[in-house]
């Protein structure tokens, strides 16, 4: 049933800045669904949120699966009634040359982070434009920005992603739905440090400052809409 708390929905929420972000949300009053494939991840996030008064559901989701996600949304708004808040994190990377990226590499990478961000925003849509409210946020990367070897695919969906959440951006607007890209530098999570565990963690972000820059969006008034921000470590010296 419907309620006034806001329900929000998290892929990618069981580590780093998924799990961040769903329990900074929970903070702020929101029910959280927390989404991942690895529905055990899935499990701990929410506990670990429930655990401390707040609420969190988990939810096992594939963002590269239609059905899945078909599926998923039906059962939030079933539960729920609504969904104010679409958070599209989950990612995926490979870190190889070309001439060592399979195709199936490329799919993978593509259709967890550009094919499934759309998916749920189509799914999710119906629902928000009904509601004349809504937020849709897009974790992006500086990998939209500028370009480094050995992560061609990567690159590719993070410039997809960009220009895709520019452009439902303009769409949604005028249904009262709200679409951010929000572009992380690097952050203190699995996604970087179980891949380069020689990485200088002093140049990385708390997870959880991206989550807060999150919410941040996330109170803006009604009148007014954020469609991109980029949110550094202090210690990232490759920009401005």
């Amino acid at each position: 049933m419907q309620g006034t708390q806001k329900v929000a929905m998290v892929t990618g929420g069981g580590q780093g800045l998924g799990q961040a972000t769903c329990k900074k949300l929970a903070e702020e009053g929101m029910r959280v669904v927390v989404c991942d494939f690895k529905v055990e991840q899935a499990r701990q996030t929410a506990a670990s949120i429930t655990e401390r008064g707040l609420h969190a559901h988990p939810l096992e989701l594939d963002v590269r699966n239609h059905e899945q996600i078909q599926s998923g949304v039906h059962r939030i708004l079933s539960e729920y009634g609504k969904i104010d808040v679409l958070v599209n994190n989950a990612g995926v990377d490979r870190t190889v040359s070309i001439q060592e990226l399979t195709p199936e590499d490329w799919d993978n990478i593509m259709e967890t982070n550009l094919r499934g961000p759309f998916l749920l925003s189509r799914a999710v849509l119906p629902a928000m434009s009904e509601q004349g409210a809504g937020h849709i946020i897009n974790i992006i990367s500086t990998a939209a920005k500028r370009c480094w070897p050995n992560a061609s695919a990567y690159h590719a969906s993070k410039w997809g992603l960009l220009g895709f959440s520019h452009a439902l951006h303009t769409e949604a607007r005028p249904q009262g739905v709200k679409v951010t890209a929000v572009i992380c530098g690097g952050m203190r999570t699995p996604f970087l440090l179980d891949r380069f565990p020689d990485i200088n963690v002093d140049t990385l972000q708390d997870p959880a400052n991206v989550a807060e820059a999150i919410a941040q969006v996330l109170k803006m008034p009604r009148e007014t809409t954020i469609p991109e921000l980029m949110v550094l470590p202090m210690g990232e010296t490759s920009w401005p």
